[in-house]
């Protein structure tokens, strides 16, 4: 058996790192302890079966301390009022598929002749949000009034995802770390991300969070390409956000769904809240967590009736049953983003991106998979 040294610092790094505790893996490696304690040494199997546990790269275990692991983008998340300054391997795992995922299309579209997308980098956060939210309406055809025809709010989120994909946006949903269910990703660390790109603009959210606040999410996120400016950030509805560039998000995406000047328009007065929620949602097409958050910013609402109101409503939300996950391919589609699912499969099947890449970003193991992947977008082998 062959045994290299290791720093017991780098397991117990290594564990924290991954938020996993000591006793959490003793059943698997009895002798984690001993480890740690330099009692004794890990064969190389159990050191790549460590690895493999707690999310780390098996080069990590060979160093003589810890790595440095600063998030490659400008990350604008806070708690209280403090920047988070440990991400979680899944955050950090997901940022980087993605980046690569990125590198790959802009490659492709600059194979392919495509021009650079004008509205990437178009704005600065000094132009008004109202400004931008209606460039960015011009620019996806996702008006107000276009929403009109959808029956529900939720239909008029996929329709707000096939608009920005239809204008050229990487747009990727995902609640777990490739395909692995194992690694589900946290809402409370964060709610998504832009990667600003004039070929290739990327944009995450975290499909854990509710569809309620995926609406406002991918608004905020689509300010941040306009912007030109890559971010990872946690902003929601209800969020107050003392940076900046994320508060001017904010107000974009709020604006982007509900002009302040139509939802005034159409305040009844004297109407009891829960209709008046219930009504504007149905005409804007929006969720009721953004509706609340315009009732606040028109004055409509004080801040303590809003914040009781969205946490009773984040409430009524949690307890509506979960619908079953769904077709594995049509759910994949949904985790690339069709634009980039069906360039990828394009490309590999003509034979320009290998199969070990193409399975490397899309997070399977089996050319039947890929194909049948292919299949749901309807592009055959």
């Amino acid at each position: 058996m062959i045994r290299a040294p290791i720093h017991p610092k780098l397991l117990r790094w290594a564990r924290d790192r991954a938020g996993i505790s000591l006793s959490d893996l003793t059943s698997h490696f009895p002798k984690l302890g001993k480890w740690e304690a330099g009692e004794v040494l890990p064969t190389l199997k159990q050191r790549e079966g460590f690895a493999r546990a707690t999310h780390v790269p098996i080069g990590y275990l060979f160093l003589p301390s810890p790595p440095a692991e600063p998030l490659p983008i400008p990350d604008f998340r806070t708690l209280a009022g403090r920047q988070i300054s440990h991400p979680s391997p899944n955050l950090l795992d997901t940022l980087y598929v993605c980046q690569e995922r990125q590198s790959w299309y802009r490659e492709h579209a600059r194979g392919m002749g495509q021009p650079p997308l004008g509205f990437v980098g178009s704005v600065t956060a000094r132009v008004a949000p109202a400004t931008v939210a209606e460039r960015m309406r011009q620019t996806l055809g996702f008006a107000v009034e276009a929403r009109r025809d959808c029956a529900t709010w939720t239909e008029a989120l996929r329709r707000f995802i096939a608009k920005a994909d239809e204008a050229g946006i990487l747009v990727m949903i995902s609640g777990i770390v490739l395909n692995n269910t194992h690694r589900p990703l946290n809402p409370e660390e964060f709610r998504g991300f832009a990667l600003a790109d004039p070929l290739a603009p990327l944009v995450f959210i975290n499909g854990a969070d509710t569809k309620a606040a995926q609406m406002f999410t991918l608004a905020h996120e689509l300010a941040h390409l306009w912007l030109g400016a890559s971010a990872l950030s946690d902003a929601g509805a209800d969020a107050l956000p003392n940076h900046t560039t994320e508060r001017w998000c904010n107000q974009v995406a709020a604006e982007f769904l509900v002009p302040l000047e139509a939802l005034r328009a159409e305040l009844v007065a004297g109407e009891a809240l829960h209709k008046s929620v219930g009504r504007l949602a149905r005409r804007f097409k929006v969720s009721t967590l953004v509706i609340l958050r315009r009732l606040l910013d028109v004055g409509h609402l004080d801040g303590d009736t809003f914040q009781h109101a969205y946490s009773e409503e984040l409430r009524q939300l949690a307890d509506k049953p979960k619908g079953a996950g769904g077709d594995f391919h049509l759910t994949s589609a949904v985790r690339l983003g069709r634009r980039f699912a069906r360039a990828l499969v394009e490309s590999t099947l003509e034979g320009h991106t290998l199969y070990r890449d193409a399975f490397r970003m899309v997070g399977i193991s089996k050319t039947e998979t890929f194909h049948a992947l292919g299949r749901s977008l309807e592009i055959e082998p």
